[in-house]
């Protein structure tokens, strides 16, 4: 049992509830089952108390035939359409969570959507956005961006995520050189500042945070209070950056975010009409809708995985930049299906389906490694 330490979260995630859209009910997933859970799940279906949805007769609901993941004990059933044998499409709950309570919930669906980094300082949560709930989040206005301690949404727990204990390093300030934690605080909140700032386009804020990058990597002598001291005399001002004219550039990120996709997972590259539709359907509405996307990038450059697993803090930025991108792709995307122009449904789904690639298909750290090349 780790120690109990501070919670932090992004303003706009830290009221987050469950609205039981069933997005990840019915979203054909494996889910491991614990075994301490599996005997008590076990129990509770051979007692009538847990009733799933029908299945064959000669189907399993708790399937525990190999191979199974490390610590599971089985893995629990799909119906013919994906959906979780315990999800009920009616009502939109959970019949383990609404019949025996939300402990008794597998961990996978416990912790969804939440995405937590715990390293010294404590425990940083912030959400996949293919949880419906979470996408509309950042549409938000009532609340500013900003980093909060004991968020109401996230009591003190032990959350599953990246786990960095005092004997792993530090996030990178570039490939040659660390940053102490204190500093890395400093990089952490300074991104989120710029991403709330209204007055700066989603793509005036990535410029502007390379420029920043750039500025503080070059410090020296290189110490935690000099790196913290860089960041707190970076100029005010941010760096113009135009929405681009074309989509090539997005394309290329898209294509770079399918690569870090298992074989077994990854989609097939869909282009078709895109570079036409950004033109028609797109581009003069994406500037409509900046304050969403900030508020997207701020949960991207917050509780970063890849501060860890990259190789500095331009790494972190080329990520949020083909997050972005990927944002831009999957709005033409939904925009060419539909026949229609950017819209805010339409947006939401982009968040949903950027986040669906870059959360739960791509491999991290061959994302990481990917974008460090920025650090050259």
């Amino acid at each position: 049992m780790l120690a109990v330490m501070a919670v932090y979260s992004l303003s706009i995630h830290a009221d987050y509830r469950c609205r039981h859209s069933g997005a990840c009910c019915t979203a054909d997933w494996d889910v491991p089952v614990e075994l301490p859970l599996y005997r008590t799940l076990n129990e509770a279906l051979s007692a009538g108390r847990l009733a799933p949805q029908r299945l064959d007769e000669s189907s399993a609901v708790l399937i525990v035939e190999d191979p199974l993941p490390d610590d599971a004990a089985a893995m629990i059933a799909r119906t013919a359409t994906g959906d979780c044998v315990f999800y009920h499409r009616t009502s939109g709950l959970c019949v383990i969570h609404r019949d025996l309570g939300e402990p008794m919930l597998p961990a996978t669906c416990r912790h969804f959507p939440r995405l937590a980094v715990r390293d010294t300082r404590g425990t940083f949560i912030s959400l996949t956005h293919y949880c419906p709930t979470a996408a509309a989040s950042l549409f938000r206005d009532d609340v500013p961006i900003a980093i909060i301690e004991s968020p109401p949404a996230f009591p003190e727990a032990d959350y599953e995520g990246l786990v960095v204990t005092s004997d792993d390093w530090p996030p990178l300030l570039r490939p040659d050189c660390l940053a102490d934690i204190q500093s890395y605080t400093a990089w952490e909140r300074h991104m989120v500042a710029r991403c709330a700032d209204e007055t700066l386009s989603p793509e005036s804020v990535i410029a502007t945070l390379e420029r920043d990058a750039r500025i503080v990597r070059t410090v020296s002598p290189v110490t935690g209070a000099a790196i913290v001291n860089a960041i707190e005399r970076l100029p005010v001002d941010g760096v113009d950056a135009p929405v681009p004219e074309a989509l090539d550039a997005s394309l290329a990120c898209y294509l770079e975010v399918l690569e870090a996709v298992p074989d077994e997972w990854r989609p097939e590259a869909d282009t078709r009409g895109l570079t036409e539709c950004y033109r028609r359907r797109v581009a003069a509405e994406w500037t409509g809708f900046a304050a969403p996307l900030r508020r997207y990038l701020a949960a991207k450059a917050f509780a970063s995985w890849t501060a860890y697993q990259g190789r500095g803090f331009l790494t972190i930025v080329r990520g949020l930049e083909v997050a972005l991108a990927l944002v831009r792709v999957e709005a033409v995307r939904r925009c060419r299906d539909g026949d229609h122009p950017l819209d805010a449904d339409l947006l939401r789904e982009a968040f949903r389906q950027a986040d669906f690639a870059l959360n739960h298909l791509a491999s991290g750290d061959e994302l990481a490694e990917a974008w460090s090349k920025v650090e050259a």
